[in-house]
């Protein structure tokens, strides 16, 4: 749409159930906890994954958010034809501080009916990160709360922690 003109090129914009949303401004909190999620996930990646940074995720002809973070299985054109879709997906990360209401209303029920293995909500507001796990059509049947403290772990990577003290540190 942006190269039809129909949204400014510098529009920053994500299609959920079929409506454009706009994103909000990522303020330097948050983008600082995006840019140590990078380094650590990264770094631990070895390999096994490839870490997505703001970019799309398409779930359906109707969906394509682009979530903050995420593991992805390994592409060898590292996804220059496509998008991933959900099979290509074992982690997705939302940071959330103006936009917790929307991730968990809105995004967390379209990865669940998708069949996103596992999404975390990096709650800044309340300083936890919330962890959902096992799919299914209105949501996630799981979810933990942890806490500084704590460590989380993808459930496909157990070997893989971060420390939520250290993420969450102002």
């Amino acid at each position: 749409m942006a190269e039809t003109g129909v949204l400014p090129p510098d529009a920053r914009v994500e299609l959920l159930n079929g409506e454009i949303i706009d994103t909000s401004r990522i303020g330097p909190f948050r983008g600082g906890v995006t840019n140590y999620m990078v380094e650590i996930l990264t770094a631990a990646a070895k390999g096994r994954w490839m870490t997505l940074v703001q970019n799309p995720v398409r779930l359906d002809d109707h969906s394509e958010p682009q979530p903050d973070l995420g593991l992805l299985k390994p592409s060898p054109d590292f996804y220059r034809k496509r998008h991933p879709q959900p099979e290509d997906v074992f982690l997705l990360i939302e940071i959330s501080d103006t936009t917790l209401a929307a991730d968990r209303d809105e995004k967390l029920p379209a990865y669940g009916r998708a069949g996103i293995a596992e999404v975390w909500i990096v709650n800044l507001n309340e300083e936890t990160i919330e962890i959902f796990r096992e799919p299914h059509f209105t949501g996630y049947a799981t979810k933990a709360v942890l806490r500084a403290g704590e460590q989380a772990k993808p459930s496909a990577f157990p070997d893989v922690a971060v420390d939520v003290a250290e993420l969450l540190k102002r």
